[in-house]
């Protein structure tokens, strides 16, 4: 028997938080192939920061004898951090299950779903039953996943991905990590803090090379006195078991390791969906094309989150999900996808977040602007930490003063970033967010102030300057 529901919500990330108080008097069908919470609570955002800290906690014990306190880290016991994290996590996304299974106004479906119509869906579970539905509405909120490149899905050596090296049983001696990305940064920063030796392979000639030139650069540095970073290569050929893995590079040389990750990218997760039944377009890569305000291209259907934006980012898709579901109950009254100045951040060994154009993107676009990177050891709280390599970069227009842009590299600088977040996003000029409001003395957040006041004694350009 068809059932036939308002609102179908076809994924549990930000999909989730759609059955709001506005689908209290209606039926809503919540449909979930895989563990409910979606990549940030499971395999993200979440875990992989709850990593970093114990990383970072084991990497500050290692290096305090700079301050002259003797300290060592003595063991590393990766079961208990591994199981201290998942132990907290999977009540959370179990519960999360069993609410919508149990809990009012919702009927769960632990399958995977497919178009076989505009809005009409079928439920395959994996004991290889079917379920059919149909909605007034349908969400795509799916996420994305891993993705490998053929060299290595193909030849049968074993490999993990984000999505599954959390939760390995021992801590390997040696990790390759292939990708030069935000993933691969992160995960370098988690094995190798913790103790392991990295090697990191990455086709750019640069990591995070998606990051203003300047700041990548930087970055990368600092990496090669870490990690054994191989840049401008890529992987030819991969051999090996279990334990003991070999990679043959472009470069022509190899490398050997006892674990590997894959971190080149995640895809959206809409191949499986059947799209075209439904009449929902997707751009090449996969991504589902919608409107501003989150509508397919299919009546009645919309889409939300990595499945459909341009950003992979745990804080867009709640803001699409807080747009989308405004607009499903209120069509009368669309709201957009807050797409503008959308920051991001790296949690790496040295942290880095930005926000806005890049000097590259501002050279290219043959705008007028001007830079100031100011050091955070050229501050007191700087020195305290004897801060040698991490930096606030600000952009700003020569003749209105708003900032075009943010970069910070080095400790906190996800939360060092927010004033220029909140600057960019009300659009407030540099010198009125450096001069009008205290920036209490000797604290962090002085780079950010000095960063500020050093754009009026920058010269504007509009080429590119040498670093």
């Amino acid at each position: 028997m068809t059932e036939h529901f308002d609102l179908a919500i076809i994924g549990t990330g930000s999909g989730n938080s759609l059955v709001t108080p506005d689908f209290d008097d209606k039926r809503v069908a919540v449909i979930e192939s895989g563990t409910f919470g979606g990549t940030c609570l499971n395999v993200g955002c979440i875990p992989t920061k709850m990593f970093v800290y114990a990383a970072e906690v084991a990497d500050s014990s290692r290096g305090a004898s700079r301050y002259g306190v003797d300290a060592q880290v003595s063991a590393v016991r990766w079961r208990d951090i591994r199981d201290r994290i998942f132990g907290r996590i999977d009540p959370i996304a179990a519960s999360g299950r069993d609410y919508r299974v149990d809990g009012p106004n919702t009927t769960a479906y632990l399958g995977r779903a497919r178009f076989t119509a505009s809005r009409d869906l079928t439920i395959a579970y994996p004991d290889g039953r079917t379920a059919e539905l149909t909605a007034d509405q349908v969400v795509i909120a799916t996420g994305a996943h891993a993705v490998a490149p053929s060299v290595i899905a193909g030849c049968g050596v074993p490999f993990h991905t984000s999505d599954t090296i959390m939760r390995i049983d021992e801590l390997p001696e040696h990790l390759l990590v292939v990708g030069g990305g935000f993933i691969a940064a992160e995960m370098a920063h988690i094995f190798g803090g913790l103790g392991s030796r990295v090697t990191v392979i990455a086709r750019g000639p640069r990591l995070l090379r998606h990051l203003d030139s300047e700041i990548a650069e930087r970055f990368t540095e600092v990496a090669r006195d870490q990690w054994d970073v191989r840049t401008g290569t890529t992987v030819m050929r991969a051999g090996g078991t279990e334990g003991e893995i070999t990679l043959d590079l472009s470069d022509g040389t190899s490398t050997c390791g006892d674990l590997l990750l894959v971190a080149t990218g995640r895809a959206p997760t809409t191949a499986d969906l059947a799209l075209g039944r439904a009449g929902v377009r997707t751009h090449v890569d996969g991504r589902v094309v919608v409107d501003q305000y989150g509508r397919t291209g299919a009546p009645g259907v919309w889409a939300l989150g990595d499945c459909c934006s341009p950003y992979q980012l745990k804080h867009v898709a709640n803001a699409e999900a807080r747009a989308v579901a405004h607009n499903l109950a209120h069509p009368e009254a669309l709201r957009p996808f807050p797409h503008r100045n959308v920051p991001s951040a790296v949690f790496s060994s040295p942290q880095i977040a930005t926000i806005g154009l890049t000097e590259d993107e501002c050279v290219a676009q043959h705008r007028p602007h001007v830079v100031k990177v100011q050091a955070y050891g050229d501050t007191a709280y700087g020195w305290a930490m004897e801060d040698t390599t991490s930096v606030c970069k600000v952009i700003a227009d020569p003749h209105t003063g708003s900032l075009l842009g943010a970069h910070v590299m080095g400790p906190q600088a996800s939360t060092l970033i927010q004033p220029l977040v909140q600057a960019m996003s009300l659009g407030t000029p540099a010198r009125v967010v450096a001069r009008d409001q205290y920036w209490i003395h000797p604290a962090l957040a002085e780079v950010v102030e000095n960063a500020l006041l050093g754009l009026e004694n920058s010269e504007p350009y509009v080429t590119s300057p040498t670093h």
